[in-house]
């Protein structure tokens, strides 16, 4: 009797213990490189939301005001902040980052910090606060708010000393303080130089490395909303992808190792060499994914003559997949107009763009498919099979044991099905894993390649050229430093996309017979060639830039397009417009400055107060933003 209960007892154990052993979960695979906080983690799920520029440029037709601009100025009639989002939203974005204090200064809220606010506008009676109404419309149509908030204040007479930086500091506070959840803080990389400055009308350079303390705002940012991304050319936690194009890099990678452009220097905001934001840093130090900025109209503001000039939505889609497509954030500027709404093209493009957002990625094609994997991690189905890659959730997935770094999957749909893009993502928690992969697919009875990638990140979107229909793909990982924790594949197919563009309906001069006088060899910048340019010989300025025309043109305006070949080098910023009939008596009918052409060399529209007569004109180039020898790819009129 006492044998028979022994050997029940022991074998009971037996089973016990192993059935223990079987079920118990192989360790995760090891973090791998710099990673992401929790902040950071929420924002893949919240990777496209919106610009609002909005304030006295918009009234000014300026793009950066000088900070001397009346603030009476400011009176949009018919604002309508519930519009604003709700044009927005329609688009897919899931938040709006406003811009509460641009560079000229000017207070879209009720600050105590300076008299150059909203209180001294018409707006509301001057018993307004334009941040409050577009917060509480976020808040109403479950929409994120963000703030922007300039360093650099053109207005501010303290600008430049330690007071101002303590002023900034306060505004920050007010806006963190004042208007609930913050769910980003935008800095520029724009600070110092001339401006307004209390009436001193001057040149003001700071020390953009030291003069703001970036850490310290950063601290005081981080204590009143814990929970906020802040945004800058070196974070903390968002990146700028390194221009205003609406592109990132391919690869595109998450970590990042700032460089400055300034030899001995740390690098700050609006000091770093943009060419590595681009691309970011592989193995870089920080967890710091790239945003990709950039507007729905040639400028950031709205202006009037740029209403026909409206991206589309095929447009909008293209610029998706070069941003949230390659793991960055597409942050698009959607700028109201004077009346305070967002234009009625702006709305239907976006409403377009999200329609087609919505119905191409409603249905994902993957799913029902078997998946086999050449390799998981402990043979462990239960916890890191490739079950998890269609299960919708970013952070479970298929893993493979530690020495495994370049398996293989096949995945097999229960029917031939019809698709043109292929999404992945990989379980960042464990870090930016991939350096690149192949998506084969099954035909004429082999293997046959269809696409490939390089990064994958929290989110990678291949397109196709073409809809390819097949039962059986399969996906590759060519090279990885270790081994994989991949969390999602899935495919999808687009719908059919309208291939209208907008163009500015007013055309310009024909240029045929121009000629640009006492210049050598200037023709570049009138030969309608914007891969060619002319640059000039010398760094001295004012130089000046005449042009015949042939005989008397009717001008409504002026546009000059900067070198578009990557480098920013001599773009003008600061110039000056005549015009003449007879070359000897000359009227000013334009003057003023570029603003952030260096970041967005786009063409510059110049439009003229009145309709002018004349046979010559004559361009004087003040400055350019780096004092290097100006440049131009196209003069035109309209």
């Amino acid at each position: 009797m006492n044998k028979r209960i022994f050997f029940i007892t022991a074998s009971f154990l037996f089973l016990l213990f192993s059935t223990g052993l079987t079920a118990q979960k192989i360790p995760p695979p090891k973090p791998y490189g710099a990673l992401p906080n929790q902040d950071q983690l929420n924002w893949q799920e919240n990777n496209i939301y919106a610009f609002v520029h909005f304030g006295l440029n918009t009234f000014t037709n300026k793009e950066w005001g000088y900070g001397d601009e009346d603030p009476s100025l400011f009176d949009p009639k018919d604002f309508d902040a519930d519009q604003i989002v709700r044009s927005i939203k329609q688009g897919g974005f899931k938040g709006i980052i406003l811009t509460c204090k641009h560079h000229d200064g000017f207070c879209l809220w009720p600050t105590k910090t300076t008299e150059h606010n909203i209180t001294k506008s018409p707006f509301r009676n001057g018993k307004g606060d334009l941040v409050k109404e577009v917060e509480q419309a976020c808040r109403k149509y479950g929409m994120k708010f963000g703030v922007y908030v300039s360093p650099w204040d053109r207005n501010s007479a303290k600008y430049g000393t330690q007071a101002y930086v303590k002023m900034y500091r306060a505004q920050i506070a007010e806006l963190l303080t004042n208007y609930g959840p913050v769910f980003e803080v935008w800095h520029d990389g724009a600070n110092g130089g001339d401006g307004y400055y209390g009436g001193a009308r001057e040149t003001r350079n700071i020390d953009r490395t030291t003069y703001y303390n970036w850490p310290s705002i950063w601290a005081l940012e981080k204590k009143i909303q814990p929970h906020a991304l802040i945004f800058g050319d070196i974070g903390a936690d968002l990146r700028w992808v390194g221009d205003e194009q609406g592109y990132a890099g391919d690869p595109c990678w998450q970590t990042f190792t700032p460089v400055s452009r300034i030899p001995g220097k740390q690098p700050s905001n609006g000091t770093i060499n943009s060419k590595f934001s681009i691309n970011g840093t592989r193995d870089g130090k920080y967890w710091m994914p790239a945003e990709v900025d950039f507007s729905i109209r040639p400028g950031w503001f709205w202006h009037k003559d740029q209403n026909d000039n409206v991206r589309s939505a095929t447009d909008l889609w293209n610029h998706y997949f070069l941003s949230v497509g390659r793991g960055a954030s597409m942050l698009l500027n959607i700028p109201p107009d004077t009346d305070g709404k967002i234009f009625s093209t702006d709305s239907i493009n976006l409403k377009e763009f999200g329609d087609i957002l919505r119905q191409t990625f409603s249905h994902n094609l993957a799913k029902g498919a078997k998946i086999m994997a050449s390799n998981v991690r402990g043979n462990d189905q239960k916890h890191y099979g490739t079950k998890f890659l269609l299960d919708d959730n970013q952070f479970s997935y298929w893993a493979t044991d530690d020495d495994i770094h370049t398996p293989q999957l096949i995945i097999t749909l229960p029917e031939a099905r019809t698709f043109d893009i292929i999404r992945l993502k990989e379980n960042t928690k464990l870090g930016q894993r991939i350096d690149s992969l192949a998506i084969d697919i099954w035909g004429n009875n082999q293997w046959q390649y269809l696409a490939g990638a390089s990064s994958i990140g929290s989110n990678r979107l291949i397109r196709l050229d073409k809809k390819i229909t097949a039962k059986k793909l399969r996906l590759r990982i060519v090279k990885s430093p270790v081994n994989i924790a991949l969390s999602d594949f899935a495919l999808f197919a687009q719908p059919a996309l309208n291939e209208e563009t907008r163009t500015n309906s007013t055309k310009s001069i024909d240029k045929s017979n121009w000629q640009v006088l006492h210049i050598n060899n200037a023709g570049a910048l009138i030969d309608n060639n914007t891969k060619t340019f002319w640059q000039s010989n010398s760094t001295k300025f004012p130089q000046e830039i005449i042009v015949d025309m042939g005989k008397d043109k009717t001008i409504n305006a002026f546009t000059y397009l900067p070198r578009q070949d990557g480098s920013s080098a001599g773009n003008i910023d600061q110039y000056e417009l005549y015009v003449s009939r007879d070359k000897q008596h000359w009227q000013k009918v334009a003057g003023g400055e570029f603003g952030n052409i260096q970041s967005n060399p786009i063409l510059q529209n110049i439009p003229l107060d009145n309709p002018v007569k004349a046979r010559y004109f004559s361009l004087k180039i003040l400055h350019t933003i780096d004092g290097n020898k100006p440049n131009i790819a196209e003069l035109s009129a309209r």
